[in-house]
């Protein structure tokens, strides 16, 4: 007996709703885009209870005649494609005839249609497929779809919908990346009872791009422009200050239609090259018109990808003109030859203050041990090296161990290189010790140790004494290079650090050790920060751990949240930002463990924190830096990348043919 069976049309049709009815937001796209194609100069979408109830599109396009009403509802029943030949230059947005059946078939809905020859509409009624009412119906020019009760027939389906008002973003972005491919098409949103957006359908892509992406974010954006053999690039791209920490804000058009392209995604962010941080990503609004036999749409059931004849050439218009609308904004795509900087040029912002300030302690190195009233205090980064010391009138020193270990070797004033005599002191003998300090002697018996101290005087008093690692004293630091790397001679090796990484790492093991209570500041003027539906679910759910690290976030409408309060070692400027990375890596790591989503968090924050590459920094921060990685503490950033990199003699003089 034969194991195959044939499926009925009804459960083909359900298979085939599955790929072109995902969630109530495809129910949108498709008739949105049948809209188009009926010629529609004004269209209104609403729903209700996320899409999931309730959705009605209204358009004054063409309409229908009866008979058509009634066949629109079959399978493979379309009036846009005749024979296949009309598959190699398509040029409406829909083309397969299945997305109404599909539609029909897991929903209940009702169709009102007329054309404008006629006086009367149309009204067909229909549930899960199959018509039950078909009648002459009093009804304005062009077409009205209501469709309910979505998936009521399929529970398998229902079932994995998110919420109302997820599902509800997802409908309003969808139907916004629509009314944004076509500038010349009024759209209207209601969700219910409220307007998410509107379009003037003016034609003017600024005017689109304007009330439907905001002021905010089109007053970043650069028009850009160009054309070659066939085909033309128009729209804007946003300007490097105004990146994301996502591609939320990406979107491309190709002939009006609405697609995902690899393609066209790489030729923009190779405009950006060299001009953003690592994890940053441009904004862009892209209309890319080729001829219709240029590009196959049918290559997806959801129409969303396509393939071009000659990528290549569309890459290159694509990629100049994002490029070319750089250039006259002064921000070049293609970074100038770097200049090599020696000398120390004065910081926009010292960022630190001191390096060896308390408020540098607290913040990124934690508690440390109250200070003598006259005394000072020597740290790099995470602890102290070695000791503290008052200076009294008889030349008495009162030494602090704030480290169980003791130092051995030559004590070296920086500036005026004069030795001091210290007296010993047990080794490994933390706590407070008196200690005479002679200025005439040449040597000094200290603790034995793997590191040796040097000492620095303070000019005010000229008798303090400041303890570090004697491998450190070795190091020169010769300047930077392209504002980034330090440049570190030490011994007969040449050291580039990346200061970016570096720093980056210092904040994230401070963070680390602060555990879950880490210190948050309160904005002064909260922020606004859009989301996608998705990334809104998201913060919803991480609301607590975020409050742990310091985050305060509070959901506003339905595509934003309110950052009220953020991390106390986060500029304010980056906020915005920030939240955008975090909602990525929420997004990509949701079945990490707490533990392993703190530290992306971490991650996240200690980056927005730390020094930037191309900001001038002062000699004291390089300092500051080289320092805790010649130490040995600092290795490699939170995300793994290795922060220096060591050139030695003998390996630059094989470069130079000194030695073969």
């Amino acid at each position: 007996m034969s194991e195959i069976t044939i499926l009925s049309p009804h459960v083909a049709d359900l298979i085939a709703a599955g790929e072109v009815v995902e969630r109530p937001a495809s129910v949108i796209k498709e008739l949105i885009e049948n809209s188009f194609d009926a010629g529609a100069k004004n269209i209104m979408v609403e729903i209700k209870g996320g899409g999931m109830t309730y959705i009605k599109v209204t358009d004054d396009g063409c309409g229908m005649l009866p008979e058509d009403a009634g066949m629109c509802f079959m399978r493979h029943a379309t009036s846009k494609l005749r024979d296949e030949r009309g598959l190699e230059c398509i040029g409406t947005m829909g083309f397969r005839g299945e997305a109404l059946a599909a539609i029909s078939s897991v929903s209940r809905i009702e169709l009102m249609t007329r054309r404008k020859e006629t006086d009367t509409g149309t009204r067909v009624v229909l549930e899960a497929g199959d018509i039950v009412e078909m009648t002459p119906f009093g009804c304005p020019e062009g077409t009205t779809m209501i469709v309910r009760d979505l998936f009521h027939n399929t529970p398998a389906r229902l079932k994995f919908m998110k919420s109302d008002r997820t599902e509800g973003s997802a409908c309003l972005a969808c139907a916004l990346r629509c009314a944004l491919g076509r500038p010349d098409v009024s759209v209207r949103f209601l969700k219910d009872g409220e307007e998410g957006f509107f379009s003037p359908g003016d034609g003017k892509i600024n005017s689109c791009a304007y009330s439907l992406l905001g002021r905010e974010t089109a007053l970043e954006f650069l028009e850009c422009e160009s054309s070659a053999d066939g085909v033309s690039v128009a729209g804007f791209v946003g300007s490097p200050k105004a990146a994301h920490g996502n591609r939320a804000k990406q979107f491309f058009f190709c002939n009006g239609r609405n697609i995902k392209s690899q393609l066209l995604q790489t030729a923009v962010e190779q405009a950006y090259k060299n001009t953003l941080l690592t994890g940053r990503y441009p904004s862009c609004v892209i209309y890319l018109c080729v001829s219709p036999a240029a590009v196959d749409v049918n290559v997806h059931p959801a129409k969303t990808e396509v393939k071009f004849r000659d990528e290549r050439q569309v890459f290159d218009v694509v990629y100049y003109a994002a490029l070319s609308a750089l250039e006259r904004a002064g921000s070049p795509g293609e970074t100038k030859t770097p200049n090599l900087v020696i000398s120390s040029v004065p910081p926009k912002k010292d960022f630190f203050k001191s390096m060896n300030s308390s408020e540098f302690r607290e913040k990124y190195a934690g508690p440390q041990k109250p200070a003598d009233p006259a005394g000072f205090s020597s740290t790099t980064g995470s602890s102290s090296y070695g000791l503290r010391s008052a200076a009294s009138e008889n030349h008495t020193h009162t030494i602090v161990w704030t480290r169980n270990a003791g130092f051995s070797g030559s004590l070296k004033m920086r500036e005026s290189e004069s030795p001091y005599r210290i007296s010993a002191i047990p080794e490994d003998s933390g706590g407070t010790h008196n200690v005479s300090v002679s200025k005439a002697a040449f040597d000094v018996s200290v603790s034995p140790c793997e590191s040796s101290p040097c000492v620095k005087q303070d000019e005010s008093t000229g008798s303090i004494v400041e303890v570090i690692p004697e491998t450190l004293s070795r190091f020169r630091i010769i300047g930077e290079a392209i504002k980034t790397y330090i440049i570190v001679e030490k011994d007969d090796e040449l050291i580039f650090i990346d200061k970016h990484a570096a720093h980056e790492r210092m904040i994230f093991d401070s963070l680390k050790r602060q555990g879950h209570e880490i210190m948050s500041q309160a904005l002064l003027v909260p922020v606004t920060v859009r989301l996608s539906a998705e990334e809104i679910e998201l913060i919803e759910k991480n609301t607590e751990h975020l409050s742990q690290l310091g985050f305060e976030i509070e959901p506003y409408g339905s595509d934003s949240v309110i950052l009220r309060s953020v991390p106390a070692e986060t500029a304010v400027s980056d906020a915005s930002a920030m939240v955008e990375e975090i909602c990525e890596k929420l997004k990509k790591n949701f079945s990490l463990s707490p533990d392993e989503k703190t530290d992306d968090i971490l991650h996240t924050i200690a980056c927005k924190a730390a020094i930037k590459a191309g900001w001038d920094t002062s000699q004291e921060e390089l300092s500051k830096i080289a320092e805790e990685v010649l130490s040995g503490k600092v290795r490699y950033c939170p995300h793994g990348r290795p922060v220096s990199v060591t050139f030695t003699k003998k390996q630059l003089d094989k470069e130079f043919s000194r030695i073969l």
